[in-house]
Protein backbone atom coordinates (compact mmCIF):
# COMPACT_ATOMS: atom_id res chain seq x y z
CA UNK A 1 0.00 0.00 0.00
CA UNK A 2 1.03 3.62 -0.53
CA UNK A 3 1.54 5.85 2.52
CA UNK A 4 -1.15 8.57 2.43
CA UNK A 5 1.34 11.44 2.35
CA UNK A 6 3.69 9.98 -0.29
CA UNK A 7 2.92 12.80 -2.75
CA UNK A 8 3.15 15.56 -0.17
CA UNK A 9 5.68 18.24 -1.13
CA UNK A 10 8.49 18.45 1.50
CA UNK A 11 9.63 21.80 2.80
CA UNK A 12 13.08 23.36 3.13
CA UNK A 13 15.36 20.85 1.50
CA UNK A 14 18.53 21.68 -0.35
CA UNK A 15 19.66 24.73 1.60
CA UNK A 16 20.06 22.52 4.66
CA UNK A 17 22.54 20.26 2.85
CA UNK A 18 24.28 22.01 -0.01
CA UNK A 19 25.05 25.43 1.41
CA UNK A 20 23.89 28.32 -0.77
CA UNK A 21 21.66 27.62 -3.78
CA UNK A 22 24.21 29.46 -5.95
CA UNK A 23 27.57 31.10 -5.36
CA UNK A 24 28.09 32.63 -8.80
CA UNK A 25 25.20 31.19 -10.80
CA UNK A 26 24.17 27.64 -11.64
CA UNK A 27 25.28 27.89 -15.29
CA UNK A 28 28.75 29.06 -14.31
CA UNK A 29 29.00 26.45 -11.59
CA UNK A 30 27.78 23.58 -13.79
CA UNK A 31 30.57 24.30 -16.28
CA UNK A 32 33.29 24.47 -13.64
CA UNK A 33 34.06 20.75 -13.34
CA UNK A 34 34.47 20.48 -17.11
CA UNK A 35 36.57 23.61 -17.71
CA UNK A 36 38.48 24.33 -14.48
CA UNK A 37 37.42 22.79 -11.16
CA UNK A 38 34.72 22.92 -8.50
CA UNK A 39 34.56 22.43 -4.76
CA UNK A 40 31.52 20.85 -3.16
CA UNK A 41 30.92 20.46 0.55
CA UNK A 42 29.76 16.91 1.34
CA UNK A 43 30.37 17.34 5.07
CA UNK A 44 26.70 16.70 5.87
CA UNK A 45 27.24 13.00 5.08
CA UNK A 46 27.09 10.65 8.03
CA UNK A 47 30.25 8.80 9.04
CA UNK A 48 30.55 5.84 11.33
CA UNK A 49 33.71 4.08 12.44
CA UNK A 50 33.65 0.29 12.81
CA UNK A 51 36.47 -1.54 14.56
CA UNK A 52 36.97 -5.14 15.55
CA UNK A 53 37.85 -8.64 14.32
CA UNK A 54 34.37 -9.16 12.81
CA UNK A 55 34.13 -5.80 11.04
CA UNK A 56 34.87 -7.17 7.59
CA UNK A 57 32.37 -10.00 8.10
CA UNK A 58 29.72 -7.42 9.03
CA UNK A 59 30.27 -5.52 5.80
CA UNK A 60 30.38 -8.75 3.80
CA UNK A 61 27.04 -9.85 5.28
CA UNK A 62 25.37 -6.52 4.49
CA UNK A 63 26.89 -5.60 1.10
CA UNK A 64 26.76 -6.87 -2.47
CA UNK A 65 30.49 -6.18 -2.79
CA UNK A 66 33.33 -8.65 -2.50
CA UNK A 67 35.96 -8.06 0.19
CA UNK A 68 38.30 -10.84 -0.91
CA UNK A 69 40.75 -8.05 -1.71
CA UNK A 70 40.51 -4.88 0.34
CA UNK A 71 43.72 -3.04 1.16
CA UNK A 72 44.38 -0.44 3.82
CA UNK A 73 43.43 3.02 2.45
CA UNK A 74 41.40 1.41 -0.32
CA UNK A 75 37.76 2.44 -0.68
CA UNK A 76 34.75 0.68 -2.15
CA UNK A 77 31.35 1.91 -3.28
CA UNK A 78 29.28 -0.42 -1.11
CA UNK A 79 25.60 -1.16 -1.66
CA UNK A 80 23.24 -2.66 0.90
CA UNK A 81 20.06 -4.47 -0.15
CA UNK A 82 17.01 -5.99 1.51
CA UNK A 83 15.93 -9.62 1.16
CA UNK A 84 14.29 -8.82 -2.19
CA UNK A 85 17.53 -7.41 -3.59
CA UNK A 86 16.32 -3.79 -3.50
CA UNK A 87 18.71 -1.05 -2.42
CA UNK A 88 18.46 0.17 1.16
CA UNK A 89 21.43 2.53 0.94
CA UNK A 90 24.89 2.93 -0.57
CA UNK A 91 28.05 4.79 0.31
CA UNK A 92 31.82 4.78 0.47
CA UNK A 93 33.67 2.40 2.77
CA UNK A 94 37.36 3.01 3.50
CA UNK A 95 39.69 0.59 5.24
CA UNK A 96 41.73 2.60 7.73
CA UNK A 97 43.76 -0.30 9.21
CA UNK A 98 43.61 -4.08 9.49
CA UNK A 99 40.45 -4.04 11.61
CA UNK A 100 39.17 -0.44 11.38
CA UNK A 101 36.85 1.03 8.75
CA UNK A 102 35.02 4.28 8.04
CA UNK A 103 31.65 4.17 6.31
CA UNK A 104 30.05 7.27 4.75
CA UNK A 105 26.35 7.74 4.01
CA UNK A 106 22.94 6.54 5.12
CA UNK A 107 24.14 2.98 5.09
CA UNK A 108 25.85 3.68 8.42
CA UNK A 109 22.47 3.35 10.13
CA UNK A 110 21.59 0.06 8.44
CA UNK A 111 24.96 -1.61 9.00
CA UNK A 112 24.99 -0.56 12.65
CA UNK A 113 21.42 -1.85 13.04
CA UNK A 114 22.54 -5.27 11.77
CA UNK A 115 25.57 -5.15 14.06
CA UNK A 116 23.48 -4.45 17.15
CA UNK A 117 20.98 -7.14 16.31
CA UNK A 118 23.55 -9.75 15.30
CA UNK A 119 26.52 -11.53 16.79
CA UNK A 120 29.53 -9.48 15.75
CA UNK A 121 32.68 -8.62 17.69
CA UNK A 122 32.67 -5.05 16.40
CA UNK A 123 32.66 -1.69 18.14
CA UNK A 124 30.94 1.19 16.36
CA UNK A 125 30.74 4.92 16.93
CA UNK A 126 29.58 7.93 14.96
CA UNK A 127 32.30 10.25 13.73
CA UNK A 128 32.27 13.71 12.17
CA UNK A 129 34.60 14.50 9.29
CA UNK A 130 34.61 17.26 6.76
CA UNK A 131 34.32 16.04 3.19
CA UNK A 132 35.28 18.47 0.44
CA UNK A 133 35.15 17.28 -3.12
CA UNK A 134 37.47 19.04 -5.56
CA UNK A 135 37.04 17.92 -9.16
CA UNK A 136 37.80 19.02 -12.70
CA UNK A 137 40.72 19.41 -15.14
CA UNK A 138 42.67 21.72 -12.81
CA UNK A 139 41.84 19.92 -9.54
CA UNK A 140 45.08 17.96 -9.38
CA UNK A 141 47.30 21.02 -9.84
CA UNK A 142 45.31 22.94 -7.23
CA UNK A 143 45.58 20.21 -4.60
CA UNK A 144 49.26 19.65 -5.23
CA UNK A 145 49.95 23.35 -4.71
CA UNK A 146 47.70 23.51 -1.60
CA UNK A 147 49.34 20.47 -0.02
CA UNK A 148 52.86 20.66 -1.39
CA UNK A 149 52.56 16.94 -2.12
CA UNK A 150 52.61 14.76 -5.22
CA UNK A 151 49.18 13.13 -5.65
CA UNK A 152 49.88 11.48 -8.99
CA UNK A 153 50.59 8.04 -7.55
CA UNK A 154 47.17 7.77 -5.90
CA UNK A 155 45.14 5.15 -7.73
CA UNK A 156 41.39 5.38 -8.30
CA UNK A 157 39.41 4.58 -5.12
CA UNK A 158 42.57 4.81 -3.02
CA UNK A 159 43.57 7.48 -0.51
CA UNK A 160 46.78 9.34 0.11
CA UNK A 161 47.62 11.08 3.38
CA UNK A 162 48.30 14.79 2.87
CA UNK A 163 48.37 18.03 4.86
CA UNK A 164 46.61 21.27 3.96
CA UNK A 165 46.58 24.37 6.17
CA UNK A 166 48.11 22.44 9.05
CA UNK A 167 45.50 19.67 8.94
CA UNK A 168 46.32 16.03 8.22
CA UNK A 169 43.68 14.38 6.07
CA UNK A 170 42.90 11.68 3.55
CA UNK A 171 42.69 12.53 -0.14
CA UNK A 172 40.45 9.90 -1.72
CA UNK A 173 40.67 9.76 -5.49
CA UNK A 174 37.04 9.39 -6.46
CA UNK A 175 34.74 12.14 -7.67
CA UNK A 176 31.05 12.33 -8.54
CA UNK A 177 31.49 14.58 -11.57
CA UNK A 178 32.94 12.13 -14.07
CA UNK A 179 36.20 14.09 -13.94
CA UNK A 180 39.45 13.71 -12.03
CA UNK A 181 38.53 14.41 -8.44
CA UNK A 182 39.54 13.99 -4.83
CA UNK A 183 37.47 13.90 -1.66
CA UNK A 184 39.35 15.54 1.20
CA UNK A 185 38.36 13.96 4.52
CA UNK A 186 39.45 15.11 7.95
CA UNK A 187 38.27 16.25 11.40
CA UNK A 188 35.33 18.67 11.21
CA UNK A 189 36.96 21.11 13.66
CA UNK A 190 39.60 21.85 11.02
CA UNK A 191 37.08 22.35 8.21
CA UNK A 192 36.97 26.19 8.18
CA UNK A 193 40.72 26.67 7.89
CA UNK A 194 41.07 23.98 5.20
CA UNK A 195 38.17 25.35 3.15
CA UNK A 196 39.45 28.91 3.40
CA UNK A 197 42.89 27.86 2.23
CA UNK A 198 41.51 25.87 -0.70
CA UNK A 199 39.40 28.83 -1.84
CA UNK A 200 42.42 31.12 -1.65
CA UNK A 201 44.76 28.80 -3.57
CA UNK A 202 41.96 27.85 -5.96
CA UNK A 203 41.62 31.30 -7.48
CA UNK A 204 44.66 30.61 -9.63
CA UNK A 205 43.03 27.45 -10.95
CA UNK A 206 39.53 28.78 -11.66
CA UNK A 207 37.95 27.08 -8.63
CA UNK A 208 34.19 27.57 -8.28
CA UNK A 209 32.03 26.80 -5.26
CA UNK A 210 29.34 24.29 -6.12
CA UNK A 211 25.87 25.31 -4.90
CA UNK A 212 22.68 23.35 -4.44
CA UNK A 213 21.17 24.15 -7.82
CA UNK A 214 24.08 22.74 -9.84
CA UNK A 215 25.23 19.95 -7.52
CA UNK A 216 23.05 17.19 -8.91
CA UNK A 217 23.65 18.01 -12.56
CA UNK A 218 26.98 16.20 -12.33
CA UNK A 219 25.15 13.16 -10.89
CA UNK A 220 22.87 13.26 -13.95
CA UNK A 221 25.51 13.75 -16.63
CA UNK A 222 27.86 11.19 -15.06
CA UNK A 223 25.07 8.75 -14.06
CA UNK A 224 25.31 8.51 -10.30
CA UNK A 225 21.80 7.48 -9.20
CA UNK A 226 20.98 8.93 -5.80
CA UNK A 227 18.68 7.88 -2.98
CA UNK A 228 15.34 9.75 -2.91
CA UNK A 229 16.20 11.35 -6.26
CA UNK A 230 16.25 8.11 -8.29
CA UNK A 231 14.91 5.49 -5.90
CA UNK A 232 13.25 5.11 -2.54
CA UNK A 233 15.04 2.91 -0.02
CA UNK A 234 13.66 -0.60 0.36
CA UNK A 235 12.71 -0.15 4.01
CA UNK A 236 8.91 0.13 4.02
CA UNK A 237 7.93 -3.55 4.22
CA UNK A 238 6.61 -5.06 7.48
CA UNK A 239 9.86 -6.94 8.05
CA UNK A 240 11.68 -3.58 8.17
CA UNK A 241 9.27 -1.80 10.52
CA UNK A 242 11.69 -1.86 13.46
CA UNK A 243 14.53 -0.44 11.43
CA UNK A 244 12.34 2.21 9.78
CA UNK A 245 11.23 3.53 13.18
CA UNK A 246 14.81 3.55 14.40
CA UNK A 247 16.01 5.27 11.22
CA UNK A 248 13.40 8.02 11.36
CA UNK A 249 14.19 8.71 15.01
CA UNK A 250 17.91 9.03 14.30
CA UNK A 251 17.77 11.18 11.18
CA UNK A 252 17.07 14.90 10.73
CA UNK A 253 13.75 15.74 9.08
CA UNK A 254 15.22 16.54 5.65
CA UNK A 255 16.84 13.10 5.42
CA UNK A 256 13.92 11.01 6.70
CA UNK A 257 11.30 12.46 4.34
CA UNK A 258 10.31 10.19 1.45
CA UNK A 259 8.03 11.74 -1.15
CA UNK A 260 7.33 11.30 -4.84
CA UNK A 261 6.05 13.38 -7.74
CA UNK A 262 5.60 12.89 -11.48
CA UNK A 263 3.39 10.85 -13.77
CA UNK A 264 4.50 7.39 -12.65
CA UNK A 265 1.80 5.60 -10.65
CA UNK A 266 1.66 2.32 -8.76
CA UNK A 267 -0.32 0.70 -5.95
CA UNK A 268 2.63 -0.19 -3.74
CA UNK A 269 5.62 1.83 -2.58
CA UNK A 270 7.95 -0.97 -3.66
CA UNK A 271 7.41 0.18 -7.26
CA UNK A 272 9.72 3.09 -6.43
CA UNK A 273 12.45 0.71 -5.16
CA UNK A 274 15.38 -0.19 -7.39
CA UNK A 275 17.90 -3.03 -7.48
CA UNK A 276 21.65 -2.58 -8.03
CA UNK A 277 21.19 -4.08 -11.50
CA UNK A 278 18.60 -1.46 -12.45
CA UNK A 279 20.80 1.35 -11.15
CA UNK A 280 23.81 0.25 -13.19
CA UNK A 281 25.76 -1.26 -10.29
CA UNK A 282 25.48 -4.88 -11.41
CA UNK A 283 29.24 -5.17 -11.93
CA UNK A 284 29.72 -4.67 -8.19
CA UNK A 285 27.57 -7.69 -7.27
CA UNK A 286 29.82 -10.59 -6.33
CA UNK A 287 28.53 -13.99 -5.28
CA UNK A 288 31.69 -15.08 -3.49
CA UNK A 289 29.98 -14.51 -0.13
CA UNK A 290 26.55 -14.69 1.49
CA UNK A 291 24.74 -11.37 1.92
CA UNK A 292 21.24 -10.08 2.47
CA UNK A 293 19.41 -10.20 -0.86
CA UNK A 294 21.80 -12.63 -2.56
CA UNK A 295 19.16 -15.12 -3.72
CA UNK A 296 17.02 -12.43 -5.37
CA UNK A 297 20.02 -10.85 -7.06
CA UNK A 298 21.35 -14.16 -8.38
CA UNK A 299 18.10 -14.52 -10.31
CA UNK A 300 18.13 -10.90 -11.51
CA UNK A 301 21.75 -10.94 -12.64
CA UNK A 302 21.01 -14.09 -14.65
CA UNK A 303 17.82 -12.61 -16.14
CA UNK A 304 17.89 -8.80 -15.92
CA UNK A 305 14.57 -7.13 -16.68
CA UNK A 306 15.54 -3.44 -16.62
CA UNK A 307 18.74 -1.44 -17.06
CA UNK A 308 19.89 2.16 -16.62
CA UNK A 309 20.01 4.59 -19.53
CA UNK A 310 19.97 8.35 -20.18
CA UNK A 311 17.04 9.95 -22.02
CA UNK A 312 17.47 13.04 -24.20
CA UNK A 313 14.21 14.98 -24.06
CA UNK A 314 13.02 16.68 -27.25
CA UNK A 315 13.86 20.39 -27.09
CA UNK A 316 10.74 21.60 -28.89
CA UNK A 317 8.46 19.60 -26.58
CA UNK A 318 10.29 20.91 -23.52
CA UNK A 319 10.06 24.47 -24.85
CA UNK A 320 6.30 24.03 -25.20
CA UNK A 321 6.07 23.29 -21.48
CA UNK A 322 7.61 26.70 -20.74
CA UNK A 323 5.58 28.41 -23.49
CA UNK A 324 2.38 27.19 -21.83
CA UNK A 325 3.09 29.58 -18.94
CA UNK A 326 2.35 32.48 -21.30
CA UNK A 327 -0.87 31.13 -22.79
CA UNK A 328 -3.98 32.48 -21.14
CA UNK A 329 -6.56 30.13 -22.65
CA UNK A 330 -5.76 27.06 -20.54
CA UNK A 331 -3.87 25.88 -17.48
CA UNK A 332 -0.10 25.62 -18.10
CA UNK A 333 1.80 22.39 -17.86
CA UNK A 334 3.57 21.50 -14.64
CA UNK A 335 6.58 23.80 -14.28
CA UNK A 336 10.05 22.41 -14.99
CA UNK A 337 12.39 24.11 -12.57
CA UNK A 338 15.82 24.93 -13.99
CA UNK A 339 18.21 23.29 -13.95
CA UNK A 340 16.22 20.71 -11.96
CA UNK A 341 13.78 20.49 -9.08
CA UNK A 342 15.30 21.24 -5.68
CA UNK A 343 12.56 20.25 -3.25
CA UNK A 344 13.90 16.87 -2.25
CA UNK A 345 11.58 14.23 -3.57
CA UNK A 346 11.67 11.55 -6.22
CA UNK A 347 10.34 12.86 -9.52
CA UNK A 348 9.38 9.72 -11.43
CA UNK A 349 7.76 9.96 -14.87
CA UNK A 350 6.44 7.05 -16.87
CA UNK A 351 8.12 6.26 -20.16
CA UNK A 352 6.07 4.82 -23.02
CA UNK A 353 6.79 3.03 -26.28
CA UNK A 354 3.52 3.21 -28.13
CA UNK A 355 0.85 2.33 -25.59
CA UNK A 356 3.21 0.24 -23.47
CA UNK A 357 4.91 1.49 -20.32
CA UNK A 358 8.56 0.50 -20.65
CA UNK A 359 10.42 2.56 -18.06
CA UNK A 360 10.58 5.27 -15.43
CA UNK A 361 12.48 8.55 -15.87
CA UNK A 362 14.11 10.26 -12.89
CA UNK A 363 16.68 13.02 -12.24
CA UNK A 364 15.25 15.24 -14.99
CA UNK A 365 17.62 18.17 -15.40
CA UNK A 366 18.98 20.68 -17.87
CA UNK A 367 22.61 20.29 -18.89
CA UNK A 368 24.01 23.62 -19.99
CA UNK A 369 27.11 21.77 -21.16
CA UNK A 370 25.12 19.66 -23.64
CA UNK A 371 22.32 22.25 -24.10
CA UNK A 372 19.82 19.44 -23.54
CA UNK A 373 17.17 18.36 -21.07
CA UNK A 374 18.23 14.94 -19.80
CA UNK A 375 17.03 12.34 -17.36
CA UNK A 376 18.12 8.99 -16.12
CA UNK A 377 15.79 6.12 -16.96
CA UNK A 378 15.31 2.59 -15.71
CA UNK A 379 14.02 0.89 -18.87
CA UNK A 380 13.07 -2.60 -20.01
CA UNK A 381 16.02 -4.47 -21.51
CA UNK A 382 14.05 -5.15 -24.70
CA UNK A 383 13.74 -1.41 -25.39
CA UNK A 384 17.09 -0.18 -24.05
CA UNK A 385 18.96 -0.03 -27.35
CA UNK A 386 20.72 3.30 -27.88
CA UNK A 387 18.73 5.51 -30.25
CA UNK A 388 15.32 4.04 -29.43
CA UNK A 389 12.53 6.64 -29.56
CA UNK A 390 10.23 6.74 -26.54
CA UNK A 391 7.83 9.19 -24.90
CA UNK A 392 7.90 10.66 -21.40
CA UNK A 393 4.64 11.73 -19.76
CA UNK A 394 5.24 15.03 -17.97
CA UNK A 395 2.81 16.11 -15.23
CA UNK A 396 1.30 14.68 -12.07
CA UNK A 397 -1.69 12.34 -12.24
CA UNK A 398 -4.92 14.32 -12.48
CA UNK A 399 -3.16 17.42 -13.86
CA UNK A 400 -2.66 18.48 -17.44
CA UNK A 401 0.03 16.25 -18.94
CA UNK A 402 2.43 16.72 -21.84
CA UNK A 403 3.79 13.94 -24.04
CA UNK A 404 7.50 14.62 -24.52
CA UNK A 405 9.45 12.76 -27.16
CA UNK A 406 12.77 11.35 -25.98
CA UNK A 407 15.65 9.26 -27.27
CA UNK A 408 17.52 6.53 -25.39
CA UNK A 409 21.20 7.36 -24.88
CA UNK A 410 24.11 5.82 -22.93
CA UNK A 411 24.52 6.19 -19.18
CA UNK A 412 26.77 7.85 -18.26
CA UNK A 413 26.02 10.40 -20.96
CA UNK A 414 29.17 12.41 -20.36
CA UNK A 415 32.53 10.72 -20.88
CA UNK A 416 33.90 9.29 -17.63
CA UNK A 417 37.37 10.75 -17.05
CA UNK A 418 37.79 9.78 -13.39
CA UNK A 419 40.36 7.08 -14.05
CA UNK A 420 42.63 9.20 -16.24
CA UNK A 421 46.38 8.61 -15.93
CA UNK A 422 47.53 11.36 -13.56
CA UNK A 423 51.11 11.11 -14.79
CA UNK A 424 49.91 12.59 -18.08
CA UNK A 425 47.81 15.40 -16.61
Amino acid sequence: MLPPDLRKIPEGYFTSRWGMPEYTDWIDESMSWKETCSIGDWSFLWERRFKGPDALKLFSDTSINSFAKFDVLQSKHVTHTNQDGKVIAEGILTRLSDDEYMLFGRGTFWVDHVRRNGNYDVASEADDWFNFQVAGPTALALLEKASGANLRDIKFMRSGEIEIAGCRMLALRQGMSGEIGFELQGPIAKAPQVYKHLISVGQEFGLKKLGGRAAFINHLEACFPTIVTDYLPGIFGPEMAGYLAEFRAAMPAFASTFNVAGSFEADDISAWYRSPVELGWGKNIKFDHDFIGRKALEEEVAHPRRVMRTLIWDGDDVADVYASLFRKDQKPYHFMEMPRDQRGFMYADKVLLGDREVGVATSRGYSYYFKEMLSLCVIDVAHAEIGTDVEVIWGNPGDRQKVIRAKVAPAPYKQDNRRADLSKV
